[in-house]
């Protein structure tokens, strides 16, 4: 094997585990009728309180049209609500209803059972070294 062929092969590997990682997400987040975009934005306005939209936007990586869209979504199913901002009373911040709290919750404890599923053949070690590799090549 010639060493391009080891790097497909690494890409091919890693690229078929994210994809079951993904539908395994998409399974995971089902009963609440939510998207992983949606799962992620409940996370951040559960770790950081109310956020404006930008700010929200800025924490998921995409543009504020987008977050206005998952915002739009969370909305519709009442795990957020938009309020003013009392610091600046043109602004809007969004922030997580009760309900949003409970699903939070729900969905981190669903995705940790899923994580303990999907990595619970790795020795400790393997854990620590996957997570060293991968820390490595997202920073």
């Amino acid at each position: 094997m010639t060493g391009s062929d080891d790097e497909e092969s690494l890409a091919e590997t890693f690229w078929a585990v994210a994809r079951r990682l993904r539908h395994q997400s998409k399974r995971t987040l089902e009963p609440w009728e939510i998207n992983p975009g949606h799962a992620r934005a409940l996370a951040v306005l559960n770790r950081h309180g109310p956020l404006r939209l930008s700010v929200l936007a800025e924490h998921l990586g995409i543009a504020p049209r987008s977050a206005t869209e998952v915002v739009d979504g969370l909305e519709e199913r009442g795990l957020v609500a938009r309020q003013p901002d009392p610091a600046d009373r043109r602004a809007t911040l969004v922030a997580l209803t009760d309900e949003g709290t409970r699903v939070s919750a729900a969905v981190r404890a669903a995705r940790a059972a899923e994580a303990e599923r999907f990595f619970g053949d790795l020795s400790d070690s393997d854990r620590a070294d996957l997570v060293r590799v991968l820390r490595t090549l997202r920073d």
